[in-house]
């Protein structure tokens, strides 16, 4: 059995299908199915439930990939070490991220890396603006949404889903929304960071039916940061669609109330992105590494 199938399987499941999977594995999505299709014939049972929407593990693939995600983890981190030559990381990292993933998210997981590594220094840069790597120094850039250059040398970590919320006061002043059409009357508060803020893609996927539409919102409010968007809408500004990692606590709290839960948004990536060249540092392989372990520990 070629184990390197096993190490597909973890990252399809890791990141929830093919085509995920393959941008971060810098491969195709056919020459990933296919692996994992000779893996399901090796052991003899189907580890994915495959549809034309989504890929979701079976019962076999879940247990599969509970053991096997750690030990793959393990092993990727072991062969870095010796990439390394055993050697402890030095130097500076400089790594740059949007301020609230900066702060939420990048910091914890730099925190434990430096911690690891005290022979090395480290310089956070935070700012919502897309920096030029090469001027300001960047090792890594980490970037959420949707890459606009596809010549960048990037590599996917993860996916992110987008809500659609409100406060439940805002609902019961304005009324149910049953159906993504009805958001074009709504007070929208627009993130100005993406490209099209006020045009939103919905899809549907049922047994019997799929529904895809685009909605128009009408902008009540703006706002360049993910922080003062949701602050916004949880004191009742208007309907907004945020990151779940951002809302998910406001909603579990009952500050804010999840609509249209039926319906999709476009999936949204996070990305590790390098400066042009043909050489990645040990030290940025290296954190990235830590930074996935940390991913993954967090859920």
């Amino acid at each position: 059995m070629d184990l390197n199938r096993l190490r597909v399987f973890v990252a399809v499941a890791d990141a929830g299908g093919f085509t995920a999977a393959a941008e971060r594995l810098g491969s195709t999505k056919a020459l990933v199915s296919q692996q994992v299709a000779r893996l399901e014939a090796e052991l003899g049972v189907m580890l994915f439930s495959r549809t034309t929407r989504r890929v979701t593990l079976t019962e076999a693939g879940t247990e599969l990939f509970a053991d096997s995600a750690p030990l793959i983890a393990q092993a990727e981190s072991a062969l870095a070490r010796v990439a390394q030559g055993g050697e402890a990381l030095r130097g500076t990292l400089r790594i740059t991220a949007p301020v609230d993933f900066a702060a939420g998210m990048v910091a914890p997981a730099l925190a434990r890396f430096a911690a690891a590594h005290p022979d090395m220094q480290f310089d956070l840069v935070a700012a919502d603006t897309v920096l030029d790597m090469v001027a300001a120094r960047i090792d890594i850039a980490f970037r959420m949404g949707w890459l606009r250059d596809s010549t960048q040398r990037a590599v996917m970590l993860g996916e992110v889903q987008q809500w659609v919320v409100c406060t439940p006061d805002y609902l019961a002043s304005h009324g149910p929304i049953d159906h993504p059409s009805q958001l074009a009357e709504h007070r929208w508060i627009a993130l100005s960071l993406l490209p099209a803020p006020l045009s939103w893609r919905f899809s549907r996927h049922g047994d019997e039916q799929s529904e895809d539409l685009t909605v128009r919102m009408r902008a009540a409010l703006r706002t360049d940061s993910p922080t003062t968007l949701n602050a916004l809408a949880c004191e009742g500004a208007g309907v907004t669609a945020s990151a779940d990692m951002v809302v998910r606590e406001d909603v579990e709290a009952g500050r804010l109330v999840r609509v249209l839960a039926d319906w999709q948004l476009p999936a949204a990536g996070i990305y590790a992105v390098y400066p042009p060249g043909r050489h990645v540092p040990a030290k940025s392989k290296a954190f990235i590494a830590a930074f996935r372990e940390y991913l993954r520990t967090r859920g």
